[in-house]
């Protein structure tokens, strides 16, 4: 690629911090290196909130580095305290392995498999397991400083507020340096990226590697991406906007990039698509407010695309305009099949509004009702105890149910 890596980081606005910049920028261009990063088995999939890491990987395949995807089978069994509050729930080895298997799946649709750069799945149970802790100290505590691990934002933020930090949690930020150690020896890593939250434990494997081996390593950072109303990226009200699509269903994603605020779409274009950044500032000196949907379309379809392939997207473009332009269900619409047995005794709109989560309480439904915000069949319901009948179903056995504009559900009967 003609392109200089490091520029096309910048360029894209995944640049936060790096450890030695120039350094790094002239061996990415006169070698290819294997770089991590980091992933905790804290759920069966990765959401948005972990695309920005995710693209950066895939952009150093692109350049012909080697990707490792260290899943954190042991470190989960801790918890990352990094940007958290509270203790983080303590997870069973079963469930671990579970979200682990289902995390691999993620990867597999972003990264390629092939060539020589290939990227690699570690998991750090298979050398944390095996650690007698007390050797363990003696080799490797030597190296860390509690005076230091102090100031390190994960540890400052919680004793700053108050908030208890278990000394399990403590542990956290030496077994993320060790790891790093163990794919520098094993694997020849030499790069760490991680979002700027994790800059305190990348310079502690930098140092430790330093102290063991003598080799020199580095650390990349990227920003915290937040959505213009300062709200964290990849979260709605809805929940989780996930990257396996059991939990989060095509169309639904490619409406979560549909709706992204005006001032976002143009810098969601550069951080979670490969469009040219040159056809992106020009994109950038025609924006205006005819044509911002056609960007938002764009990053949709961009998005999708990537993830789940070009004739799933297509499919969610059609649905979507079928659905709003149309008036009418479109294919691709998340659906909840019910009996017809239970259609003809009549069902309680109230209790199907709750199942497929566009309500979270009767109160709230309530309120809704009282704010015209449900459709069947794009006509307003106004009454509370409205029930379904086999008259609200088309031909297609289906009904259309909406909250607000952009909020759908198909029920069929089946």
């Amino acid at each position: 690629m003609s392109q200089n890596l490091i520029t096309a980081f910048k360029n894209r606005g995944y640049f936060n911090q790096c450890t030695d910049i120039n350094k790094l920028d002239n061996i990415l261009n006169n070698k290819k290196i294997s770089l991590y990063i980091g992933f905790d088995c804290t759920s069966d999939s990765l959401h948005v909130g972990s695309l920005l890491q995710i693209m950066c990987l895939r952009l150093f395949q692109k350049f012909g580095h080697t990707p490792i995807v260290l899943l954190g089978g042991g470190t989960t069994l801790i918890g990352d305290p990094s940007g958290k509050e509270e203790t983080r729930k303590i997870l069973k080895k079963k469930e671990i392995n579970k979200n682990a298997n289902g995390i691999k799946k993620v990867f597999n649709n972003f990264l390629s498999s092939k060539n020589k750069n290939q990227f690699k799945f570690v998991n750090n149970y298979d050398w944390l397991n095996k650690i007698n802790y007390v050797e363990f100290l003696r080799e490797y505590g030597k190296h860390f400083t509690i005076n230091r691990m102090l100031t390190f934002d994960s540890v400052k933020t919680r004793l700053d507020r108050e908030q208890s930090l278990s000394f399990l949690e403590f542990n956290y930020m030496i077994f993320q340096a060790y790891d790093f150690l163990i794919l520098n020896e094993k694997k020849g890593c030499e790069l760490q990226i991680g979002g700027s939250d994790q800059w305190g434990n990348i310079l502690n494997g930098i140092e430790l590697i330093r102290k063991i081996n003598g080799n020199e390593t580095f650390g990349l950072t990227t920003p915290l991406i937040t959505t213009s109303t300062g709200a964290k990226m990849g979260k709605t009200e809805k929940g989780a906007v996930w990257l396996d699509k059991k939990k989060t269903s095509v169309y639904d994603y490619w409406q979560f990039w549909r709706n992204v605020e005006d001032i976002d779409v143009l810098k969601y274009l550069r951080l979670f698509t490969e469009i040219p950044i040159s056809e992106i500032e020009s994109y950038e000196k025609e924006k205006n407010s005819s044509n911002i949907n056609h960007f938002k379309i764009l990053l949709a379809n961009t998005t999708t695309t990537i993830l789940h392939g070009k004739k799933e997207a297509n499919k969610a473009e059609i649905t979507s305009k079928k659905t709003f332009d149309e008036k009418g269900f479109g294919e691709n619409l998340p659906t909840k099949t019910i009996k017809k047995t239970d259609v003809d005794k009549g069902i309680s709109f109230n209790e199907i509004i709750k199942q497929i989560h566009f309500a979270s309480s009767n109160s709230d439904y309530r309120r809704n009702i009282l704010n015209r915000a449900y459709r069947i069949n794009n006509e307003i319901v106004d009454d509370e105890k409205r029930i379904l009948s086999t008259s609200d179903f088309s031909v297609e056995l289906t009904a259309k149910i909406s909250f607000g504009k952009k909020k759908h559900f198909l029920i069929k009967i089946g």
